[in-house]
């Protein structure tokens, strides 16, 4: 599969780093997943930051600048890995940061209650690079679990400063602050911590490693080098010819080197298979006889609660009945809760609407500019912000807690079988959840999967689970001609009935990322490291913070963008009239035949269409064409909707249609424009629209003529 998305995998150039001052220290941030490592950046940095992606890859990177009185500082945040072994775009991005990106420092952030684990970054980082801090965080939760680490015993016997940090308090990293500028200052030589290897290895490794030492001369460090280059790491010879040039790896003495060393492995059975085995298990050894001299638990069943937990979380009996439980009331939440601000912000939006036709009649502007503006432009814009912004208020900050508490981890635990039997990645798991708030979201969130093929699958398949968008439609759909006036039951009802509507797209995911491996994208599931973080006291706070700006301004953002030219050409298509109707209900009536066979009507057909922007502009076409309006009209009160539906012909089957079809179909113009951008080419983001499409009719249409035949 030769498509932009690979290239981009393999090329990278040296990131650009911008100093706030000409002195100014560049400290590399690295860490594994869920050690705090964002928390230590965001609180040095505060709001002083500088994001983008990395070049070449499509892995996002963060720079933030503080300062003590001895140093500036420019903080570099790594992705988040657990080895730098390069399987990986992340493991590609820090280990190529540290090897030729130059920091000044690398600090790697621990879990201090998961110590063993985190050694490994660190001894991996070590070996190459002597430079570093080891930043031991989370403290306060080792205190809490009687865990209790020799902290100068563990820099002895790394050879390198140890720190230790409860990030979210300040004083430690003002302690943090000062180590750094120690460690800038001191000019003393530190005898850091050496891996041994088996002997075989060590031995070619000797082999490689004088000749790397007369060529490089201290450019990077040799005896890892050595290593790697027997390991053959196809993305570092990439890396090496960037860098060092294309020269350097076809000098005859140095390959000369190489192919003796390998063939003295080789008459071993030493493949590069069995030296990277040998490379991981002399790092984990290494790891335990630290953590045996360094690390003392109180109580060895400190983490006897969490896996209790687990065992109901991730059981195959209770893990998804549990799962399909927090869906609903997810939705349930949502649902009760942006009824009345969603409400309230209408009220004031339309206020403001009916307060600048005011200014227009002032002014005695021309109607036609007051249709384009305010009750094309504006109103659409009305629509989308107060139909959107209470539920996405309340939808992120609920997917956030779950996130901080961990138990997303959990989610992408037990749907990874499932994944794995569709031949994909069981990350794709984090990515849909992630589809749930907003489709675009869940696309830049598949840059977690590694593979190139498997990220693809998820992007195709994401827009089978509904965004935020396509909620108010679903929702009022269930209400008027499903639940009814359940009374206090109707929200509980509703929950239910979308809950059942969202698990028939992830089963839609499944068939389709199975299809879709076996014809288009064939290949083999891939196998990933997946970390059960322990659970934690969600931080209230951070998780608002977090959810409001980087999550929910984010997506209203691109809505409003595509919302705007959306209201122009509604406007325009509802106001040119042919003959005795609109450009729109000629535009319905020509659709209707053919929306027909799929149970639905050419308005409900071309009020998708005209959805392309937003999806929550759908049933306020619907409603316009209806009553033959010209603007787009609020019509919040569910029975007079219905009665006018019905009026239309809407049936049951109808109803049904609408749903599925809603579910099921193209992804908005925010969406695709997003595929566009994360896989650098257009044939996938036609891939993305036609896949669902053409499910979408099937379905419809199988499901419509079965329900007239019985009718």
């Amino acid at each position: 599969m030769k498509e932009d998305i690979q290239s981009k995998e393999l090329k990278n150039v040296e990131l650009e780093i911008i100093k706030q001052s000409p002195d100014a220290k560049v400290i590399a941030l690295a860490g594994n997943p869920n050690v705090g490592k964002s928390t230590v950046f965001n609180n040095l940095t505060g709001m002083n930051q500088h994001t983008g992606n990395w070049p070449g890859k499509t892995v996002s990177n963060a720079q933030g600048y503080c300062s003590t009185e001895k140093h500036d500082y420019v903080m570099v945040d790594i992705p988040g890995t657990y080895s730098l072994m390069a399987h990986s775009a992340e493991e590609e991005v820090a280990r190529n940061f540290i090897c030729f990106g130059h920091p000044d420092l690398t600090v790697v952030v621990c879990d201090a209650t998961c110590l063993e684990r985190n050694l490994n970054l660190v001894l991996q980082t070590i070996e190459i690079s002597s430079n570093v801090i080891v930043c031991v965080n989370l403290m306060d939760e080792a205190i809490r679990k009687n865990i209790h680490i020799n902290l100068p015993l563990l820099s002895q016997k790394l050879g390198v400063p140890v720190i230790s940090t409860v990030a979210r308090q300040k004083k430690s990293l003002d302690r943090f602050l000062k180590c750094l500028d120690d460690t800038i200052d001191t000019k003393e030589h530190h005898e850091y911590i050496s891996i041994t290897y088996p002997r075989l290895l060590e031995k070619a490794i000797a082999m490689i490693q004088p000749i790397l030492e007369e060529r490089l001369q201290g450019q990077l460090n040799t005896r890892w080098l050595s290593l790697k280059l027997l390991e053959q790491d196809p993305s570092l010879l990439v890396e090496i010819d960037h860098h060092l040039g294309t020269d350097f790896l076809k000098q005859e003495e140095l390959i000369s080197a190489i192919n003796i060393a390998q063939e003295l492995l080789q008459k071993h059975n030493i493949d590069t298979a069995t030296i990277k085995d040998q490379i991981v298990s002399s790092l984990v050894h290494v790891a335990e006889d630290i953590c045996q001299d360094v690390v003392t638990y109180e109580d060895a069943a400190y983490n006897q609660k969490d896996r209790k937990i687990d065992h109901i979380l991730t059981s195959r009996w209770t893990g998804y009945p549990i799962m399909l439980a927090l869906l609903a009331i997810i939705f349930w939440l949502t649902m009760t809760g942006a009824n009345y601000p969603s409400q309230v912000l209408s009220d004031i939006l339309f206020y403001i609407q009916d307060r600048l036709t005011d200014l227009f009649m002032y002014f005695h502007a021309p109607a036609w500019l007051h249709g384009v503006l305010v009750l094309g432009i504006y109103r659409v814009l009305a629509w989308v912000v107060s139909v959107m912004l209470p539920p996405m208020a309340i939808f992120f900050p609920l997917f956030t807690l779950l996130e901080d508490v961990g138990y997303l981890p959990r989610i992408a635990y037990n749907l990874d079988k499932p994944f794995k039997c569709c031949c994909a990645c069981g990350k794709q798991a984090l990515t849909m959840c992630m589809g749930f708030g907003c489709n675009a979201a869940g696309v830049i969130g598949c840059r977690i999967i590694d593979s190139p093929r498997e990220r693809l699958l998820a992007i195709i398949t994401n827009n089978f689970v509904p965004c935020n968008g396509r909620f108010p439609t679903l929702i009022a759909i269930i209400t008027m001609f499903f639940v009814g006036s359940a009374g206090i039951f109707s929200s509980v009802l509703s929950a239910l009935f979308l809950t059942g509507l969202i698990l028939l797209g992830i089963i839609m995911t499944f068939m389709v990322t199975k299809c879709l491996s076996k014809t288009l994208l064939k290949g083999v599931p891939s196998s990933f490291t997946l970390e059960l973080p322990p659970y934690r006291k969600p931080q209230i706070g951070k998780i608002i913070i977090r959810s409001l700006f980087d999550r929910t301004l984010f997506v209203l953002g691109r809505a409003v963008c595509v919302a705007i030219p959306a209201g122009l050409i509604i406007w325009l298509m509802a106001n040119i009239m042919i003959g005795d109707m609109s450009l729109l209900n000629h535009c319905a009536q020509f659709l209707d035949p053919f929306a027909k066979l799929l149970g639905l009507d050419g308005v409900i057909l071309i009020a998708f269409i005209l959805g392309l922007p937003a999806n929550e502009i759908v049933v306020p076409i619907i409603i316009m064409a209806y009553l033959a309006q010209g603007t787009i009209l609020d019509m919040s009160n569910l029975v007079e909707l219905k009665a006018l539906l019905v009026q239309n012909g809407w049936t049951w089957i109808t109803a049904i249609s609408t749903m599925l079809f809603s579910l099921m179909h193209w992804p908005c113009s925010t969406t695709l424009m997003t595929i566009k951008k994360e896989t650098g080419s257009w044939k996938w983001s036609i891939v993305s629209f036609v896949v669902p499409t053409l499910i979408g009719l099937l379905v419809c249409f199988l499901f419509a003529q079965t329900a007239y035949f019985f009718v």
